[in-house]
């Protein structure tokens, strides 16, 4: 077993031989933690909340701002780090001691790689400026012939370089691509939408506009639809606009520069011959402005309880500019029989009174129900398994209050 927690109140599974944490009581001393640093595995275990059943291992430490990720056909865990341009790919822990048995660098010397997706025995990687792909064998961990960019001269210039990539159920490549700037009419039309390509890249068209910064996008496996979170403008003050989640249908405008929320004219970009008002369509869901809505991923294993079926989990990096910080934890979308959405806390202590421990960024799911969370603050990986609600010792604790937004 690797061993690397010390003075810590833990519980060992003995069928398993697995470590995991459970979050002892909120009023134990809590230390201080600042500037974006390797994940602390002791005060994470101190702070960290999930509902009850749910537990949570670092599964990698050492990513430097680990950022998106996919589990591959064999269980193990791709994840990029933009910051060095690298792709790596996370070992499954077959050992059961609840983190990676090992990493490799898959892919490196890439321009700034964020979203990465699995299709047909390809990786596709999104870069700032490009989208490439490389043949990857998931058996033998191991990429074969050439990377080569089949999609090039992405806009570069301004704000929100991240680019995210999916493959559709129509096997279609879907690309984000953020703002270039706060609330402006954008001179390159492709900047604040989700495009859309051939898995070869030569043809490229706009899917959907008027999305500020869509960086996270799933599709339902209950509604077939395309979900997407958006992050709001900035500079309105701290309780204006809502950030959004996005139920995306092609040929649509979601409101960005003109519209922000449900509805609401932007007070400063409101020309008056901007038509597309009345044409956009409101979010399904709004979330606390500035909580910067990132990765979301439906759940589709079957361990978890029935509650969750339906859901989808959405990693809120949390505020930059607000007066006091909010967001900072990863939050559960549960859609009712009737369409209703609903959310509520899932995993919580990021933040407490201020402090900052970790920004979640991206979710990923295995086909066992392993759940994955990517910390760009922390650079670190966690992973969360559902092995029951006993009431017994190591139950873990329950999350917070349910989120109103």
């Amino acid at each position: 077993m690797k061993t690397f927690l010390t003075g810590l109140i833990i519980f060992v599974l003995v069928a398993t031989g697995a470590l995991y944490f459970f979050a002892p009581p909120v009023n134990m001393p809590i230390a201080v933690l600042r500037g974006g640093i390797d994940a602390d595995a002791a005060l994470l275990a101190r702070r960290i909340r999930l509902p009850d059943g749910f537990r949570f291992t670092v599964f990698a430490s050492g990513l430097a701002g680990a950022r998106m990720m996919q589990v591959t056909s064999g269980g193990d865990l791709l994840v990029t780090t933009p910051r060095d341009g690298t792709v790596h790919l996370l070992y499954r822990d077959d050992d059961g001691d609840g983190t990676a048995d090992g990493r490799i660098a898959l892919l490196s010397d890439l321009n700034r790689p964020h979203g990465i997706e699995l299709y047909r025995d390809w990786l596709y990687v999104a870069e700032i400026d490009a989208v490439g792909r490389i043949r990857f064998d998931a058996t033998t961990r191991q990429t074969t012939g050439q990377y080569e960019r089949i999609v090039t001269g992405l806009p570069v210039e301004g704000r929100h370089w991240t680019r995210t990539v999916r493959v559709g159920p129509d096997g279609w490549l879907y690309i984000g691509i953020g703002s270039a700037c706060n609330a402006c009419r954008e001179p390159d039309e492709r900047r604040g939408t989700i495009q859309r390509a051939s898995l070869d890249g030569r043809t490229v068209e706009p899917f959907a506009t008027g999305l500020r910064n869509p960086v996270g996008f799933d599709w339902s496996p209950h509604d077939g639809a395309l979900y997407a979170t958006d992050n709001g403008r900035d500079l309105l003050g701290d309780n204006a606009p809502p950030d959004e989640l996005n139920r995306v249908e092609q040929g649509q405008f979601y409101g960005w520069p003109a519209v922000n929320g449900f509805g609401e004219p932007d007070p400063e970009y409101m020309p008056a011959e901007d038509d597309r008002i009345d044409e956009a369509l409101e979010p399904v869901f709004g979330f606390r402005p500035h909580n910067a809505p990132l990765g979301v991923r439906f759940l589709r294993a079957e361990r978890y309880p029935d509650a969750f079926r339906h859901d989808a989990l959405v990693a809120l990096h949390g505020s930059w500019n607000r007066a006091e910080k909010d967001g900072y934890k990863v939050v559960r979308l549960h859609w009712s029989e009737d369409g209703a959405i609903r959310g509520e806390d899932f995993m919580t202590g990021f933040l407490i009174d201020g402090d900052v421990i970790g920004r979640p960024v991206d979710i990923a799911e295995s086909p066992a129900g392993e759940i994955f969370v990517s910390d760009d603050f922390a650079n670190a990986i966690y992973r969360i398994v559902y092995s029951g609600g006993d009431s017994g010792p190591g139950r873990a604790t329950l999350a917070a209050e349910p989120d109103e937004t």
